[in-house]
Parts: structure tokens; sequence; C-alpha cells
């Protein structure tokens, strides 16, 4: 193994972290879910510096990354919904909202051109809300009761950053798409 390789190895353990988080959760120890989801994080930051700062990325950290993120959040949110402890609906909101991204992904990259995406301002804002929506509501439910209507304002928070990416994202590939098909003619 060689020191570059080190961020893959730090993410390829939260990839692992995800089924015991999962399974604390759906038993109800969501202490040591906070505690472990906390750890999933610290990781995540982690192989993010050493990623950048040493010029360690690759190919295959850019993959992995995002979808160890991305794997975590949404099987947190499962869960949490099946606990009852957030709502379903919101939580279809925000798998459906990843659906819609990763459908256009996916069209715009077979039926357009090579796609290098790169989350906007408020993809970054709508995943910070919805990590500390997860951390909110396991703090709440596994070590310490937040004060009345923090969860509801969180929530809120998460509609509307997941509501705005989802449009943005629409609308900045959706825009990008008809001008590069116009632009080349093979558009009617």
């Amino acid at each position: 193994m060689r020191a570059r390789d080190i961020p893959n190895l730090i993410t390829v353990v939260r990839l692992l972290l995800v089924a015991p988080i999962i399974a604390c959760l759906l038993t109800g120890r969501y202490g040591w879910a906070l505690a472990l989801f906390v750890v999933a994080g610290v990781s995540d930051a982690l192989d993010g510096f050493l990623a950048k700062r040493f010029d360690w990325t690759s190919r295959l950290g850019g993959l992995l990354d995002p979808l160890a993120d991305k794997l975590l959040l949404v099987t947190c949110y499962l869960a949490l919904a099946w606990q009852g402890l957030v709502p379903v609906w919101l939580t279809a909101l925000v798998l459906g909202r990843d659906l819609v991204i990763l459908s256009g992904a996916i069209a715009y990259h077979v039926l357009i051109e090579r796609l290098e995406a790169a989350p906007s301002v408020i993809s970054k804002v709508n995943t910070l809300s919805q990590l500390l929506l997860v951390v909110a509501v396991l703090t709440h439910y596994g070590a310490r009761a937040l004060p009345a209507g923090w969860l509801d304002v969180l929530i809120y928070t998460v509609i509307a950053t997941t509501l705005l990416s989802g449009i943005d994202y629409i609308w900045t590939w959706g825009w990008r798409a008809w001008n590069t098909w116009r632009g080349s003619g093979r558009f009617p």
C-alpha cells in the first residue's frame, strides 16, 4: 500500500461503517449510532483533507467518496423513517431528489457528453442540512433531548434545500443539455 492510497482506505472504512450504524438504528441504540455516525463524518473530513493536502486524489476516490456519503445518508434516512423518527414523506423527498439527479446525470452522460459533475453551493447546503438533521435526531433520541422546535426547523430546512437543489440541478443541467444539443445541430 502506498501513502496516496490512505484516503481511499479511509473511505472504504466509512463504507463498512454503514452496516453497524444501520444495525444500531434499527435496534434503537441511537447513542451508538450517533457515535459511529460522528466517526464516519470525521473519516470523511480526514480523507478529504489528506487527498487535497497531499494531492492523493484518484479517480477511484472520486467515485468512492460520494458513494460512501450518499449510501450513509440514504440508509440513515430510510432507517430513521422506518423507526418513525423522521417523516416517511421527507425521506421520499430526499430519495426522489437523488433519483432525479442520478437519472438526469445518466441521461446527460449517455445522450449529450461525458459528465464532469461538481456539486453546486445549494447542493452542498442541502447535504449539510441533511447531515445536521440526522445528527440532531440521533442526539435527541440517543443522547440528550433537544429544545422544542429544533427538529422541526431542521426538517423545514431539509425540505427547502432539497427542493431548491433539485430545481437548481434540473435547470442548470437541462439548460446545459439544451445549449449543447442546439450547438451541435443534433437537436431539431
